[in-house]
């Protein structure tokens, strides 16, 4: 949350990553993950983008005493939209997925497995999916897709938050009613933020959500590791299958067995 306009961090901006046999980092920025999660850990860096953006969500909303949300939308049904729908199920809400996917397949039949419910866009519009089963009191908008965006603002409830976790670039281009957006957003105390970047707090709630997640829905998580990839010397079929493979949910290199 820099106020900067230039800044500096490894493999994020203006500073190459790391990628090295060995590493020394310092304690204070490493978490533990209990050997309960080993398998699933890979999880942990993409369940913090979704562990900030639902904290600063309900943290936005203590403005508003009587706000108990009780509908959750999540767009988008990749891997962060499938942890969004894991992490608002852990806190009971009612969920409901939009992808543009029609049903069955893997990643609809994980979102059903967590009680929530899957809807293709292709069948059911943002909106008429809103009239139907919202309002929704928090949306979650995770599909890469700008134009979402637009259609997320318009199916948010009264008191709603709107948490967009895309990033997108080009120059695509849409008509809004900008109008009746703005209208909705001043009159029903509607809040859109955007996130991105997560601390040591989100990757600490992210532990505790996933060990919570193998509790409640035990196997759930590995279900989301469908493509690895062995060692850091197959790097060019590790790109080739993050860009090529169909029906992946999680690509990861196993860099050891240890």
């Amino acid at each position: 949350m820099t106020t900067d306009d230039v800044y500096f961090e490894r493999g994020i901006n203006l500073r190459h990553g790391y990628l090295t046999e060995y590493y020394v980092d310092d304690p204070e920025y490493i978490v533990k993950v209990p050997p309960e999660l080993r398998e699933v850990a890979v999880l942990l860096e993409p369940a913090t983008v979704v562990e900030k953006g639902i904290a600063q969500a309900f943290e936005i909303q203590r403005r508003l005493k009587v706000c108990r949300p009780r509908r959750a939308a999540v767009m988008g049904a990749g891997t962060i939209g499938l942890l969004a729908a894991l992490a608002l199920r852990l806190r009971g809400l009612e969920v409901t997925v939009f992808g543009r996917t029609a049903k069955p397949y893997l990643n609809s039949d994980l979102i059903e497995a967590l009680g929530a419910r899957y809807e293709s866009t292709s069948d059911v519009s943002i909106l008429d999916g809103a009239a139907k089963f919202g309002p929704f009191d928090l949306s979650f908008e995770a599909t890469g897709a700008s134009p979402v965006v637009f259609e997320s603002m318009q199916a948010l409830g009264k008191n709603g938050v709107l948490v967009l976790s895309s990033v997108t670039g080009g120059d695509r281009r849409i008509e809004v009613p900008a109008d009746r957006i703005n209208l909705e957003f001043v009159l029903g105390n509607k809040v859109m933020v955007g996130t991105v970047n997560a601390n040591r707090e989100y990757f600490e709630m992210g532990v505790k959500d996933m060990a919570h997640a193998e509790a409640q829905y035990p196997g759930w998580l590995r279900r989301l590791l469908t493509h690895p990839v062995q060692g850091l010397e197959n790097w060019e079929l590790l790109l080739d299958t993050l860009t090529g493979a169909r029906g992946a949910i999680k690509v990861y290199c196993v860099v050891s067995d240890m």
